[in-house]
């Protein structure tokens, strides 16, 4: 008998492969990672460029003016809330920073402290409109949306304010050990919200918010605050993806992030998140990420017509949605 236990008790290699397969099988990324794989592939067979070690830095460094925010987005969607405001938000940090440093000689260091305090502020409003006074989210944000647009170019004029400081430009174009500086802040910010996300209290009560929220609050969670709280992280990741072009770019620039917005939700959606909330990864939003910045970036070396790329872009998204529909019912139908 103590043999027999021993035996239960101790699963075979066979056993522990096995499970490990059916996990991997499980796994709702694996569709994306094949079409991610797929694309890599078709892209590759086109443009002897694409694989190129250049070529795929250029791709992080893309990445990173859409993908930060689009992390910062899950956590969002997944509590159940959306922001279309990004793409301003963004635009506004640059012509904020560019007020500050260019027209009223801020400190570097200050002008960036005061954007992302700004910002901050904006996102805890937005939050608070929804947690207070029930106004949607995605009300909410389009009023932002057309808002804080045209502050930025009520404080610019709609003209680019030429910053002249070499050492600001490192954040937006420099390499460090061969890596593009936007690219590893992209990283950072995986690393960052990931741990948020999967190991922190908070991150666990983003998702029961957005699961069910009344079943949340009855258990003790301050679904406000979750609230407020996801929308002020989501605005500050779009004032650093702002600033970060705005170091790019060497100038504060009200017309900077159109369709940020768009993109961001668009990886968010395709990596898994669900639109009605409680579910998505930052993993998955990371091959969402990769998927949209790997196919503007072959539509460009492929010679793709400008106009016929934003209707690839709008087509992914409606795809985007569609399968986040389909996938809603089919875990309610299960």
């Amino acid at each position: 008998m103590a043999i027999a236990e021993t035996a239960v008790e101790q699963p075979t290699a066979t056993s522990r492969v096995s499970g490990a397969l059916h996990r991997v099988r499980s796994w709702e990324g694996i569709g994306l990672l094949s079409v991610l794989v797929l694309l890599y592939v078709v892209l590759s067979v086109r443009s002897p460029v694409f694989l190129t070690t250049d070529n795929q830095l250029s791709i992080l460094q893309n990445a990173a003016f859409f993908g930060i925010v689009a992390f910062a987005m899950t956590l969002v969607i997944v509590a159940g809330e959306i922001d279309i405001s990004v793409g301003s938000m963004a635009a506004l940090s640059s012509s904020m920073l560019g007020v500050f440093v260019v027209k009223h000689g801020v400190p570097m260091p200050l002008a960036v402290l005061l954007v992302l305090l700004a910002a901050a502020a904006i996102g805890a409003f937005a939050g608070a409109m929804r947690a207070y006074f029930g106004v949607p989210t995605f009300i909410a944000t389009l009023a932002l949306y057309l808002a804080l647009k045209g502050l930025a170019q009520l404080l610019t004029n709609n003209f680019p304010l030429p910053i002249d400081q070499e050492e600001f430009f490192y954040w937006g174009d420099g390499r460090f050990l061969g890596v593009p500086v936007p690219a590893l802040y992209l990283i950072g910010t995986f690393v960052v919200l990931i741990v948020i996300a999967k190991y922190t209290v908070f991150g666990r009560s983003i998702y029961a918010v957005g699961g069910n929220a009344k079943s949340a609050n009855l258990s003790g969670i301050n679904v406000r605050r979750i609230k407020i709280l996801v929308m002020m992280i989501v605005a500050v990741a779009a004032a650093i993806t702002g600033l970060l072009q705005t170091a790019l770019l060497a100038s504060g620039n009200s017309t900077i992030a159109v369709g940020l917005e768009f993109d961001a939700i668009a990886a968010t959606i395709i990596g898994g998140a669900a639109l009605s909330g409680g579910k998505g990864s930052i993993v998955g939003t990371v091959m969402g990420v990769l998927f949209i910045a790997a196919l503007l970036n072959g539509m460009v070396l492929l010679n793709v017509n400008p106009y016929a790329q934003q209707v690839v872009r709008g087509a992914v998204v409606l795809v985007a949605v569609l399968v986040n529909v389909w996938r809603t019912r089919k875990t309610s139908l299960e």
